[in-house]
């Protein structure tokens, strides 16, 4: 027993690299189920199809391996889990090239690479020009975040209405993350009963303490987590998937001292892209934007993989720096066409930078990707209320959202809206459908105040205002904040004569109002924005609009 412990010790401390890394595989192993691996033969020639010996070539995606190339240009990678890949060569110049390939199971993919005599180029897939152009952005980029700045005010109230939304969106966009657990290599499946039967009847079992803290961590007990991982890490220090759980339920227990402390020691004897991007989510925690998007943008270029970039992004939207997320997720989306939270988070972005016609294609792609994720079409919904005209797809989804989930008031309330944008006359044929859509959207759920104040919108365009303080009222029950409602029900008790009433109307919108406006500001100032150094400029990440 003491023989076979010193042996994986030894084992664990000269790769531990290669066992974080085998972590990724096996998540991608389970993936393909009983998929077997595959196999790359390539070749490297200059444009008048000489071979260039000697070239750096990286593989990355699901993991990353490196190779280089022989004296006739040849290289090959073997046991490639089957996935979507970026195969780069560098050559000792710094010229790079790259292309996107795709290993089938069992299979050997041939690749072919040509670097010409002035630009970079690929024999693959994208044009030249645009592969350039990526691999500038993916392996040089042209931005670089020079520091933070306090937050720069908007302009008036209609970019005050869309920044609003932009802001929530992008708070929406944060959970849209792909989980940041790295698959373990060990299986660990049993339940929590069995886990825990195994710990109460072997105390000192490295094994046991860790599968159990890992079915903590997975289950978001982040204490109970570090408690056996802990343990664990005192039984088996060389241990590095232990030692990655455990910085990374530290992290998320709040114990940043304790996260930082086992990064450092991982990081000490590998260089692996999920440590950049968990030392990214730990230092964006600790207040230091700057670091954090630095290591998620190392971890994107390690591992190109959907969860990177969408890490990177994400906190390049998150510190305003709208125009670079785009940049980011758009690169994303290139790398992962099918995924739609990607597509998602690259509308946000689009919508962040007044791009609104680009927003709503976006949106509506992932919408078709996954028609039953009701997230696009909520994000679509929000953007209606704030665009300043219709925008293209965007009515024909919400249709389809509401045809899926009749039961759903948003599906209701937001297509209802969309349709009136299209017709925005008191007279429009389409006035009836959305008076039934908004019915049926308080039906569904009385608690939505927002479709109570379109119906009373609707009665008193009508000059109906009894029935209209009626349903203001109602949507002021159902929720409470809506500031709006109480400027409705001023105006309708204003002109049914009613001042006292309208007074106090108008008094309650200015009050929430001031408050709301506070809480905006207090959380747009909790936000610093990034400070973007591009082509010797420096410039405040700011949002495009002012």
């Amino acid at each position: 027993m003491h023989k076979r412990k010193s042996e994986r010790q030894r084992c664990a401390r000269a790769a531990l690299q290669v066992i974080l890394l085998l972590a990724v595989l096996s998540g991608a192993a389970v993936a393909q189920g009983s998929s077997s691996p595959g196999s790359i033969s390539g070749h490297l020639v200059d444009a008048n199809h000489n071979a260039i010996p000697n070239a750096s070539i990286r593989l990355s995606g699901g993991a990353s391996r490196l190779a280089t190339s022989d004296i006739s240009g040849g290289f090959e990678f073997h046991n490639i889990v089957p996935g979507r890949y970026r195969i780069t060569a560098i050559l000792s110049t710094g010229q790079t090239i790259s292309e996107w390939i795709d290993v089938g199971s069992g299979a050997t993919t041939q690749v072919a690479l040509e670097f010409h005599q002035e630009t970079t180029g690929a024999s693959g897939g994208e044009s030249s020009a645009a592969l350039s152009q990526s691999m500038q952005f993916a392996d040089d980029p042209h931005f670089t975040i020079a520091g933070i700045a306090d937050w720069t005010a908007a302009g008036g109230h209609g970019s005050d209405a869309s920044l609003r939304t932009s802001e929530a969106l992008t708070r929406e966009t944060l959970k849209l993350a792909p989980d940041n657990n790295s698959p373990p290599v060990r299986p660990c499946t049993e339940g929590e009963a069995a886990l825990k039967a195994a710990v109460a009847s072997q105390p000192r079992s490295f094994e046991a303490e860790h599968c159990l803290g890992l079915f903590y961590l997975r289950s978001r007990k982040y204490a109970d987590a570090v408690r056996l991982l802990e343990t664990a890490y005192s039984l088996e220090r060389s241990d590095a998937e232990n030692e990655y759980a455990l910085a990374e339920a530290c992290k998320r227990a709040g114990e940043s001292a304790g996260a930082r402390k086992h990064l450092e020691n991982l990081s000490a004897h590998a260089n692996a892209a999920d440590l950049h991007r968990l030392a990214g989510l730990l230092n964006e925690s600790l207040g230091d934007p700057v670091t954090a998007v630095n290591e998620f943008a190392q971890a994107a270029r390690m591992d190109p993989s959907e969860q990177n970039y969408f890490a990177w992004g994400s906190e390049l939207l998150y510190h305003r720096a709208v125009l670079q997320a785009r940049d980011v997720f758009e690169q994303g989306v290139r790398a992962w066409p099918k995924s739609a939270r990607m597509l998602t988070a690259l509308g946000v972005a689009f919508f962040s930078a007044a791009l609104y016609d680009d927003a709503a294609g976006r949106l509506c792609q992932a919408a078709g990707l996954e028609p039953d994720n009701p997230e696009p079409y909520l994000f679509m919904g929000r953007i209606v209320l704030v665009a300043p005209r219709p925008l293209p797809c965007v009515a024909q989804k919400l249709a389809e959202f509401h045809r899926r989930h009749p039961e759903n008031a948003l599906a209701d309330y937001y297509f209802a809206m969309a349709l009136r944008e299209q017709q925005p006359s008191a007279d429009s044929p389409a006035e009836q459908q959305v008076a039934e859509l908004l019915h049926e959207a308080v039906t569904a759920d009385p608690r939505c105040g927002e479709a109570w104040l379109e119906l009373g919108n609707l009665q008193a365009r009508s000059g109906n205002y009894a029935s209209a303080i009626s349903l203001y009222s109602k949507a002021i029950d159902a929720k409470p904040d809506l500031s709006e409602g109480y400027y409705r029900l001023g105006m309708a008790f204003d002109r049914t004569g009613q001042s006292a009433k309208a007074r106090e109307a108008f008094a309650k919108h200015d009050e929430l109002r001031q408050l709301q406006a506070a809480e905006v500001e207090q959380q747009r100032r909790e936000i610093k924005q990034f400070v973007i150094s591009s082509a010797g400029t420096d410039t405040a990440g700011k949002n495009p609009r002012e």
